[in-house]
């Protein structure tokens, strides 16, 4: 697999080429390992493309943990839990504080403490990597919540965003979200936000 276009948001590709330059080389290493021939094992029952080899979304992502998790040391999924309630002012209140003192705060002001969490794909040296080649609302949650959550909490420095390029989704069997979608969803935002330092890569063959 290649990755045809780099995307740098909030300086991420700057950040890990000055701070970080082995591991954005390792990154770029598990890309070019993946084996995405390997992957073309959906056959299509859909109209047009009855019979058709398509790439397989659950193939390719157990390619992406194969070869993260061989890395020394491996990359491992991460995830951490918060308190959140119903109330505004406490919920802007609590938002940077640790758990605990996120549920003793939301208590304390009468209101019940909604424990839940995130947790991404792969995280090491606090870069956090998410591959999605499913349907585009995960991407967003990837961006706006998940990137977003881990940094804020002080977890991660920049987070990687893995999509495929359309020339790529074209031949794939769940109608999944592409590179050049996201991108103009993202400038679309304005270049603060989301409020994180992110590099999206594209892809393909």
């Amino acid at each position: 697999m290649k990755i045809h276009k780099i995307y740098s948001h909030l300086n991420g590709e700057e950040f890990l080429i000055a701070r970080k330059p082995a591991l954005w080389a390792e990154i770029q290493s598990v890309i070019s390992k993946v084996d995405e021939a390997s992957c073309k094992t959906k056959q299509s029952k859909e109209r047009g493309r009855h019979g058709k080899f398509l790439y397989s979304p659950p193939a390719l992502n157990a390619e992406f943990r194969r070869w993260f998790g061989q890395c020394n040391p491996p990359w491992e999924k991460d995830e951490f839990s918060y308190f959140v309630c119903e109330d505004e002012m406490t919920t802007r209140q609590i938002q940077n504080l640790p758990a605990d003192e996120q549920r003793q705060r939301i208590e304390a002001a009468g209101f019940e403490a909604l424990r839940t969490n995130n947790e991404t794909d792969f995280v090491k040296e606090r870069v956090a990597v998410e591959v999605q080649f499913g349907k585009y609302s995960f991407v967003a949650h990837d961006l706006y919540v998940k990137h977003l959550a881990f940094f804020a909490a002080g977890k991660i420095d920049v987070g990687i965003e893995i999509l495929p390029m359309k020339s790529f989704a074209r031949e794939m069997s769940s109608g999944p979200t592409f590179f050049e979608k996201d991108l103009s969803n993202i400038l679309r935002q304005g270049r603060g936000v989301p409020g994180v330092p992110l590099v999206v890569l594209g892809v393909g063959a």
